[in-house]
């Protein structure tokens, strides 16, 4: 068997420790944990484990069909822990170069006039999100790739390969609050940067494109050179899909230039991070506080 189409099977582990200088008496939380099942990957087991021990437990799906968690803790606390840890396995991406190469141009029109069920759940992915707005400034730069009637995915993987190139990833130099425009100025930032970026240009285009979130394996793809593993590995990942028409969505990673495959694990997908956010919520109290994070993706037979 080719060893590029064998698929990889992965134990990820996702701890978030969040530390108060005063108790919290209550807090309510939201959690992206649990990876989604999907045509090329499959979810083999996956553990939650919260401490202290909630009040309220449950999930359920939401609007884009990922798996959401909620809780609640009523009880006095200094410090909370949020482990998941899942087994998923994941095959290979397909060569982008055998997906059907329409002109980029006949999937914006497609999305403006086809109402079939598909074009209509890709068209919300065209409009802007809260933390994604779109402008003639990034129209005109992603434009230079985008030429007139271009095969979409030639001029998709030619972006991708220009964010790589032209931005520098820097985890000093955002947070995640960073406005997209102001990411395009410092021409740094982290995955969650870049996705955004990417998909801003898209959408200023008229196109379609979601934010994924998950995990990256810490190697090299197949037929990669050098030594160095894959950045944004051991903690959460970020990269985005751009619809392709009928053939459904192409993941790519301008963090790291390629496609996504059998090193990627996702989690969920939506207009940006801020719907798939791997632990958010409020409380009442505590002080000061302090969160860390440690992801470990560990590849088993």
């Amino acid at each position: 068997m080719n060893p590029a189409a064998t698929p990889a099977r992965y134990e990820v582990r996702h701890e978030t420790v969040y530390s108060y200088s005063d108790a919290v008496p209550v807090c309510h939380n939201e959690i992206h944990l649990v990876p989604r099942d999907l045509p090329h990957q499959r979810l083999l087991s996956n553990l939650l484990v919260i401490d202290p021990e909630p009040a309220v437990l449950s999930s359920r799906l939401d609007s884009f069909g990922n798996r959401v968690g909620t809780f609640a803790i009523e009880a006095g606390h200094r410090r909370l822990v949020v482990t998941s840890t899942s087994v998923v396995e994941v095959d290979p991406a397909r060569d982008w170069r055998t997906w059907e190469p329409l002109p980029w141009e006949t999937l914006r029109d497609r999305l403006l006039r086809d109402t079939d069920p598909a074009t209509l759940v890709a068209r919300q992915f065209a409009c802007e999100s809260p933390l994604v707005p779109t402008s003639p400034r990034l129209a005109s730069w992603a434009g230079e790739s985008f030429t007139p009637s271009r095969p979409w995915h030639e001029a998709l993987i030619e972006l991708t390969s220009r964010i790589h190139r032209e931005f520098a990833y820097d985890p000093t130099a955002t947070t995640t609050s960073t406005p997209v425009e102001e990411v395009f100025s410092l021409k740094r930032g982290v995955c969650q940067d870049f996705a955004h970026l990417q998909i801003a240009c898209l959408r200023s285009l008229g196109l379609a494109a979601r934010y994924v979130s998950g995990y990256i394996s810490n190697e090299r793809p197949p037929g990669a050179g050098g030594a160095a593993g894959m950045v944004g590995a051991d903690a959460s990942h970020a990269w985005l899909a751009c619809w392709g028409g009928s053939e459904g969505w192409l993941d790519v990673d301008p963090t790291n230039d390629c496609t996504a495959g059998s090193l990627h694990v996702t989690i969920g997908w939506g207009r940006d991070y801020a719907d798939v956010a791997p632990v958010k919520g409020v409380c009442i109290g505590g002080g000061t506080h302090g969160m860390d994070v440690a992801v470990h993706v560990a590849r088993i037979a």
